[in-house]
């Protein structure tokens, strides 16, 4: 029952912040976009709700940000790195490696 209830909040919340993200983009685009340029329309809450859409796919993406916690704990091992070891994990990380050659017996 906990876990339903942790998973309706979150369905729940998510939709708070679609809805107030939404909200804001039709606020800033009827506060800047008439103003700016001539012929400049107001849009309603759905047409904010496709631009932000839009904006995400063209700028964005959907494939999320940092990775999480692993993201993190990989941005805190970078920072503990001297700068040679940074510069010997870019050499190892982007070089092309030679595929294994199977042990002969």
């Amino acid at each position: 029952m906990n876990f339903r209830l942790k998973i309706l909040a979150k369905i729940v919340l998510a939709l708070i912040a679609v809805a107030a993200l939404g909200w804001l983009v039709m606020t800033l685009w009827n506060w800047v976009v008439p103003a700016l340029f001539v012929g400049g329309r107001l849009i309603d809450f759905p047409h904010a709700l496709g631009l932000l859409v839009l904006s995400r796919i063209l700028f964005g993406g959907f494939r999320g940000h940092g990775g999480g916690w692993r993201g993190r704990r990989e941005w805190r091992r970078w920072e503990r790195m001297t700068p040679e070891e940074r510069e010997q994990f870019k050499n190892n990380r982007c070089s092309v490696r030679k595929p294994r050659q199977a042990d002969s017996v």
